[in-house]
């Protein structure tokens, strides 16, 4: 069955809050045993939250616009009631890191539903200017955090998010929790570069996964697997894979937390494409859930130093276990492997475990890497926040640079160092307290 948006009283003008017309198609889709809810191409339809149910292809046609309302009140209230309060630590929302997870609001949202389906060559509009604070020229800081997602989606089993395009999130834009078998193949991902926590897809606590064939541009991580506090009961990130993807991201674009209450664990990223990224790919480990049995292959990485207000100093792979904070242990690193990867930007690989834990057991197999400057930012060494203190350690940079690592093993490794990085390097390799190093 095919269920047309208009004939439930859309209008479709940009203006009109069509929420209402748009959930009643949604609602008799459902009770009627599930087809697709379409909204016609050629109208921008103005809408607050919509609730996502069972057996629904939601499909947004092709020049069909779904705009994210103005007003705050037409969103679906989640925590505190609704109510929105300002950042609790009084610090920006790029170094505050004390999220559980669940935000105030959302704009598309559903829980504990099967069979979902968002399709099409439509696009969804997250309306990031209404969240718009200060703005530094290199950062764009949020009026409040958590801000909106675009979506969030809790405990669906058998999820498809294809074709679509979705842009202008000013927070988490795709945000999946708890949620088992979801296929994202061929979206289109377009956030500001300078908005703060506008990360791409956000899996949190799920398992088998496939992110496929996406362009992903973000001004925080572009795919990000998270464990946050408040879905614990999901268990862990687990069964995923990452293949033929283009990102580009102010933060990191790939990364494994830094929310990581479980274990992120069996999961292949391949075949992808990362340019003009702050970092390359990055787990920080902050909590108390582990890496373990995971793959990277077949990936070129571009990075370049976007501003001192980003985490990251241009790190093409960056691995990081540090306690979150005193009484947080962080949870470990460990069988690891990095094959057939190409790296050049500003920074080297980076590799800091803690003295009481050790990141271990991690390959490197085929890796080139080329250095070369290429922004204005100076080239002052590493970047370990979140952390305790400043989380900057100021030093010339190497090619490798592992502390508090063992059973490391490197082979088959082409450093380069172009002209322009000369003044801010130091040796291919340096080994802090380490034990177990093959290269």
């Amino acid at each position: 069955m095919r269920y047309n948006v208009l004939d439930f009283g859309a209008k479709g003008d940009g203006i009109t809050n069509d929420a209402e017309a748009i959930q009643k198609a949604i609602d008799t889709c459902t009770s009627e045993g599930g087809g697709r809810v379409f909204l016609p191409g050629g109208h921008t339809y103005n809408s607050g939250s919509i609730l996502l149910k069972s057996n629904v292809d939601f499909h947004l046609e092709m020049g069909a616009v779904l705009k994210a309302s103005d007003n705050l009140n037409d969103y679906y209230p989640l925590a505190n009631g609704g109510k929105i309060v300002a950042h609790e630590s009084g610090l920006p929302s790029f170094l505050n890191s004390e999220y559980n997870g669940r935000p105030f609001h959302a704009f598309l949202y559903g829980f504990d539903q099967k069979n979902v389906a968002i399709t099409g060559f439509g696009t969804i509009d997250a309306n990031e200017k209404i969240f718009y604070g200060t703005d530094s020229g290199y950062h764009i800081e949020g009026t409040y955090y958590p801000r909106i997602p675009l979506m969030l989606l809790e405990k669906f089993e058998h999820l498809t998010i294809q074709d679509v395009t979705l842009i202008n999130c000013a927070f988490w834009t795709v945000h999946l929790v708890g949620c088992n078998d979801v296929l994202i193949q061929g979206i289109r991902l377009l956030n500001n570069l300078q908005m703060a926590n506008s990360d791409g897809i956000d899996p949190d606590h799920c398992t088998n996964v496939r992110i496929i064939g996406c362009h992903i541009e973000c001004g925080d991580d572009a795919i990000v697997l998270k464990n946050s506090g408040d879905y614990n009961q999901y268990g862990p990130c687990e069964n995923i894979v990452i293949s033929n993807c283009t990102l580009i991201s102010t933060s990191a674009a790939i990364k494994f937390g830094t929310e990581g209450e479980c274990s992120f664990r069996n999961i292949l990223v391949e075949n992808c494409t990362i340019s003009r990224s702050n970092r390359g790919i990055s787990l920080q480990i902050r909590d108390g859930g582990n890496v373990e049995n995971v793959v990277f292959s077949n990936i070129v990485i571009e990075t370049r130093r976007f501003s001192h207000e980003w985490w990251g100093r241009a790190e093409p792979i960056c691995i990081t276990v540090q306690d979150r904070k005193p009484g947080v242990k962080a949870g470990m690193v460990r069988n690891v492997r990095f094959q057939n990867i190409t790296c050049k930007g500003e920074n080297g690989i980076f590799i800091r475990g803690s003295e009481d834990n050790y990141v271990e057991d991690v390959s490197f197999d085929h890796i080139h890497l080329t250095l070369e400057k290429t922004s204005r930012w100076d080239i002052e060494g590493y970047d370990i926040r979140p952390c305790q203190g400043d989380g900057v350690i100021r030093t010339k940079i190497s090619g490798i640079y592992a502390d508090y690592a063992r059973d490391i093993s490197f082979e088959h490794i082409k450093i380069n160092v172009e002209e322009s990085m000369q003044p801010y390097y130091k040796e291919d390799v340096t080994l802090l307290h380490t034990e177990e190093i093959i290269i």
